[in-house]
């Protein structure tokens, strides 16, 4: 058995969103990424971010799912390396987090909550997918990441997000890369109940921060919603969005805020990657 110390890592979790976190060291190679993210058989975790500091105050984000594919954004993986920012430099009051969909200012609230301010997007589109013969209404948009927003009707606690995620996020009306899929339930008085099937995932996650974002900016468009509300994800955990100050150069900017924090660290060791021994 080999007692090869490797490398350190931080494991934290964004509203029940949970990754694995290297600081100032590489993102990996996919196959480790995949192998790190296996749950039961190695950390376990829904994807593994880099976070590199380049300046005080300001960091690099590098992310990848737990299938190892880079994605250009995660905000609940944002608002996580914003927390482990804090935790390096605990009196600052903002950090700059860089990503490849665009730059992110965030904010600490307290010791496991944290909020970062994201460009507001654009109202998407109606569309209508056929699966399992039934017409599925809802709206396709991107938040950096594509995302398809199903509005669902009857028990969110029984939707079949296992089933028919699968099928509707590579869904061939998406497009060759597919999307998110999220099933909203808009009846709570003062937002909406979620439930999350994420690509790279490929299973249900207990939040995602642009999903809720998507879902957010589809409901508005459809006169459905609108700003401040709370969006109650699968782990319990409630994210709020509201309006905040404009960017710099005047565009539009909302706040998404809530639970963030660094549940563990150590050193991933080499058994880490090992595949199941053959029977």
């Amino acid at each position: 058995m080999t007692t090869s110390k490797g490398p350190p890592f931080f494991l934290l979790s964004g509203a029940g969103n949970d990754f694995i976190a290297l600081l100032d060291r590489p993102v990996p190679a996919a196959e480790t990424v995949r192998a790190w993210c296996r749950r039961g058989l190695s950390v376990g975790a829904d994807g593994l971010f880099s976070l590199r500091r380049a300046a005080a105050g300001r960091y690099v984000l590098d992310y990848a799912n737990a299938d190892g594919a880079r994605a250009d954004l995660c905000l609940n993986a944002a608002r996580c390396a914003a927390r482990l920012a804090f935790d390096q430099e605990p009196s600052a009051s903002s950090v700059q987090i860089e990503t490849a969909a665009g730059t992110l200012t965030a904010e600490p609230l307290d010791e496991s909550r944290t909020a970062v301010l994201v460009s507001a997007p654009g109202q998407g589109r109606s569309m209508t997918l056929q699966a399992n013969g039934h017409a599925l209404p809802g709206r396709r948009i991107d938040v950096g990441v594509p995302h398809f927003v199903l509005w669902w009707q009857t028990d969110l606690d029984q939707a079949p997000v296992a089933s028919l995620g699968p099928i509707l996020r590579s869904h061939p009306d998406l497009g060759r890369e597919g999307a998110n899929v999220h099933f909203v339930d808009l009846n709570l008085p003062e937002g909406f109940r979620i439930r999350s099937f994420e690509r790279g995932v490929e299973a249900e996650t207990l939040a995602c921060g642009t999903g809720v974002v998507a879902s957010a900016a589809c409901a508005i468009a459809e006169g459905r919603l609108s700003l401040p509300l709370v969006a109650a994800t699968r782990s319990g955990c409630e994210l709020r969005l509201e309006a905040a100050a404009a960017a710099p150069d005047g565009a539009a900017r909302w706040r998404l805020s809530g639970d963030a924090r660094i549940v563990a660290s150590g050193r991933i060791r080499d058994q880490a990657t090992l595949l199941p021994s053959a029977p």
